[in-house]
């Protein structure tokens, strides 16, 4: 089988094609600037060179049909036809609390989704409408939703609760969802491959680290607390998101800075995290450049990014009783080994030691943490996309079975 894996942005979109019967992409892409002068649809098939394809794009059903003759060119397609695609596996962010898993996407599930766009409105309506174009250009195949927040939606009342007043919890949804939970869910699960040990005998602490970034205590399988909130920008500091601050912040900056609710909430989500510390740059090379160069505010925002991370994995010890193992993933995560070793300093009284050594890696699956280290430090990168694709495919054969 092979699946077409569909991530929408407001003006994006991007896809892979997945065969499923050895997991291989066979191409993926970028669709940039929908409605936008300048769109681009940027195709990659297995093994080719890249292909540009500059075009008008007004809208994303035309952006989903410029993927699919890209998709079924003779020249640089992968496809004799359309009818190859058997499934399309969409990334929604925000489930809520009604969706723990994925769901094969019909009229009730869009409306769902629509109601649900309040709690994520820079995400969910554009993942909508590439739910909606892609069932118009392939009516005929199974749609399937995997949504950020469903691996979370096991996290205890203790965990995803806050002290608020409990009716507007009821009445609003105010609770802590979590996100990057597509990510955690396959780091959690490679790691125990890794490990060759059960899933549900390891308690593991994801740490999803890139300019969004997000940390999740996995016990035996399953997130039991994670650092994202209501919203992405609750946690550690990120590239320009605060993380967790004071409550009462956002109503003083809105006095002192004059501004409205909707432009502090621009504020903390765009202008903060290490940018705002820093002054220079969202981009971690460039601080670890700046800071090399001696500047002190760089400097500061690594410290303060690698000091939260962990004060995050040393309460996910206490919340889980332990840790057996602790992954690294994401573009920070997954490539920076500076910033992996820094934030592992201080560990030791948990029983985390990083080998130099094992550690100088970047981008591929490896234990960096030392042969008698008690708890385990990996490399795992992420693929979201493959996740998408399991359990499409999954729904899809399921779906085909009761034909």
């Amino acid at each position: 089988m092979k699946i077409l894996v569909v991530n929408c942005g407001s003006s994006s979109i991007k896809y892979q094609v997945i065969d499923m019967s050895n997991e291989s992409v066979i191409a993926k892409g970028l669709v940039e600037r929908i409605g936008i002068e300048g769109s681009i649809l940027t195709h990659t098939p297995a093994g080719r060179d890249k292909v540009k394809l500059p075009s008008s794009i007004p809208n994303h059903v035309v952006g989903v049909q410029k993927v699919l003759d890209a998709l079924t060119n003779p020249t640089y397609g992968v496809l004799k036809s359309l009818s190859e695609i058997d499934a399309v596996g969409h990334r929604v962010v925000h489930g809520g609390e009604i969706y723990s898993e994925s769901v094969l996407i019909g009229p009730k599930e869009i409306k769902t989704f629509e109601a649900l766009s309040a709690m994520a409105p820079l995400h969910n309506p554009p993942n909508i409408s590439g739910i909606k174009a892609c069932q118009k250009l392939m009516p005929d195949i199974p749609h399937v939703a995997v949504f950020d927040t469903a691996f979370h939606q096991t996290m205890p009342p203790v965990a995803c609760m806050y002290g608020i007043k409990y009716e507007d919890y009821e009445s609003f949804g105010i609770r802590r969802y979590g996100f990057h939970g597509t990510s955690h869910k396959y780091v959690s699960e490679r790691a125990a491959v890794v490990l060759n040990k059960p899933l549900d005998q390891l308690r593991t602490i994801t740490c999803h680290l890139g300019n969004g970034a997000s940390i999740t205590a996995v016990k035996y399988g399953k997130s039991v607390d994670t650092s994202m909130g209501f919203t992405p920008l609750a946690g550690e500091l990120m590239g320009t998101r605060c993380g967790d601050i004071d409550p009462a912040i956002v109503s003083v900056l809105a006095d002192r800075k004059q501004l409205s609710y909707t432009q502090v909430d621009n504020y903390l989500n765009k202008e903060c995290g290490v940018l705002g510390v820093s002054g220079i740059s969202s981009d971690f090379r460039d601080l670890e450049v700046a800071e090399a160069d001696g500047n002190e505010r760089a400097k500061l925002a690594i410290d303060m990014f690698c000091y939260q991370v962990r004060k995050f994995i040393g309460s996910y010890a206490a919340a889980m009783g332990g840790v057996d193992d602790i992954v690294f993933t994401a573009g920070v995560g997954e490539n920076d080994m500076r910033t992996r070793a820094r934030v592992c300093e201080g560990l030791e009284f948990l029983g985390v030691h990083i080998d130099p050594e094992r550690n100088n890696v970047r981008g591929k699956e490896a234990i960096i943490s030392t042969e008698d280290s008690p708890v385990k430090v990996l490399l795992i990168p992420t693929n979201e996309e493959l996740m998408i694709a399991r359990d499409a495919n999954r729904i899809a054969l399921e779906v085909n079975a009761k034909k």
